[in-house]
């Protein structure tokens, strides 16, 4: 069992910047694909960015995080980070870390088996 813990959302202006956490518990953390995925109120939920497993050297981004966010791993502290600059009022939403045993970074939330429960993210214009 992957329990993972989201954490670093808040509130913050539109042009600032916010680096997620996202801790894991399990022992082989660096064998799990991670990614974050998004839910807007009233929206379905949507993929933000992919990052491989072991030394995360591929990465996959969402269109609207292309330049603005930058996902990262760090295996010896078991954490997953998703660093967004630039951020608007449409990245408001519920930012939830997942985990998945596949090869690849992946954009399907179908692959991913294990989720942490969310940290909001609010931009005000």
């Amino acid at each position: 069992q992957v329990l993972l813990v989201e954490s670093g959302g808040g509130p913050v202006q539109a042009g600032g910047s916010l680096r997620l956490s996202c801790a894991g518990s399990e022992m082989s953390f660096a064998s799990y694909v991670m990614g974050w995925f998004r839910q807007a109120p009233g929206k379905e939920r949507e993929f933000v960015a992919s990052i491989s497993r072991w030394s995360g050297g591929d990465t996959t981004y969402a269109d609207f995080g292309e330049g603005r966010f930058t996902i990262s791993r760090d295996n010896a502290q078991k954490t997953v980070y998703l660093q967004m600059n630039s951020l608007k009022p449409e990245d408001t939403a519920v930012y939830y870390c997942a985990a998945a045993r596949i090869v690849s970074p992946s954009t399907s939330a179908d692959e991913y088996g294990y989720w942490g429960k969310g940290t909001q993210v609010t931009v005000s214009s």
